[in-house]
């Protein structure tokens, strides 16, 4: 059975199609039916949600299929029931599960036990479907996406830090992480994503100066630097990561075609200046759009495969 837990679940070669996939869903968004019957797929939040659950219950309708949506906070998966429990009960009742959560190792469990595709919306760890839509987004301004450099600033200690280093190499980008010492994305992801950079012609790089990790850039990205959980480490983090915002003058620095990207919720005159979020350069609306596409996309993907094992 095939899932989407984490980046590194497709290949080089399939993320291509999958992002080939997306594209021609947006072109036509009503052509493709994969889930008409309807197939359900139950859409689980634990965590405060906006982007993830409007595309994901727009992205299923558009496929065919039935969003059922599961109340986190009322199933109260691991409290409640275990994982395992309501992966056999969900697994019963719908063709797919996509989820929100806390714990990689939860969804791990989840995709073990479910008998269907399993789809990570969000966890700690990995954000893979944002990377999807990101990357989707490159390619509609950027073209190629093999030899882009992308430059990730701030808090790369994180879901976006891990998936942008994985998704990036399997995408052949150069991936620079402009973040303080302690802050980077983990060190068994950057093995990872190294090792996947040996086939694809991407690297990874790791930089303390947000200039130097700016200069050139095709790309500035930045993503909040509070997460969800850390709110009572705020004034701390907002001194650490200060000199990372993206401001004007680091997109100066960049390449001349620049684009900037942020996966939202931004928080204007923190880890973005308002005039550059909503500036010429930004694509972030289109990247939030293309949560959508691309969201379908992995869904048929994996409901396509769904007998195969791995």
């Amino acid at each position: 059975m095939r899932h989407f837990l984490r980046d590194d679940d497709l290949t080089p070669e399939e993320q291509a199609e999958v992002l080939d996939l997306a594209a021609a869903m947006k072109a036509d968004p009503y052509a493709a039916k994969p889930l008409a019957g309807p197939v359900t797929v139950a859409t689980i939040y634990d965590k405060p949600t906006l982007r993830t659950q409007a595309s994901f219950a727009a992205g299923i309708a558009e496929l065919g299929g039935f969003p059922m949506l599961v109340d986190g906070i009322l199933a109260a998966i691991g409290i409640r029931e275990s994982v395992p429990d309501v992966a056999r009960i969900l697994g019963r009742q719908a063709g797919e599960i996509v989820w929100r959560t806390f714990a990689q190792g939860n969804l791990e469990q989840m995709a073990s036990y479910a008998g269907v595709p399993v789809v990570n919306a969000l966890t700690d760890e990995f954000h893979p479907c944002q990377l999807l839509a990101d990357l989707l987004t490159l390619r509609e301004h950027k073209g190629e996406l093999r030899g882009l450099t992308v430059t990730f600033l701030g808090d790369a200690a994180c879901n976006m830090g891990n998936s942008y280093a994985l998704a990036g190499a399997l995408a052949g980008l150069h991936v620079r992480f402009g973040a303080p010492e302690g802050y980077t994305p983990d060190a068994d992801v950057l093995a990872r994503a190294a090792e996947i950079c040996a086939g694809t012609g991407g690297s990874i790089t790791l930089d303390q100066d947000p200039i130097k990790a700016a200069a050139g850039a095709d790309v500035l990205v930045t993503d909040t630097w509070v997460s969800m959980g850390k709110e009572d480490e705020k004034a701390e983090r907002e001194a650490v990561f200060s000199p990372y915002a993206l401001t004007q003058e680091l997109v100066d620095h960049a390449h001349p075609d620049a684009v900037v990207m942020h996966c939202l919720p931004a928080y204007r005159g923190k880890e973005i200046a308002a005039a550059v979020l909503d500036g010429p350069r930004s694509i972030v609306w289109d990247e939030a759009e293309n949560r959508r596409h691309a969201q379908k996309a992995i869904l048929a993907f994996l409901w396509e495969r769904r007998g195969a094992h791995v």
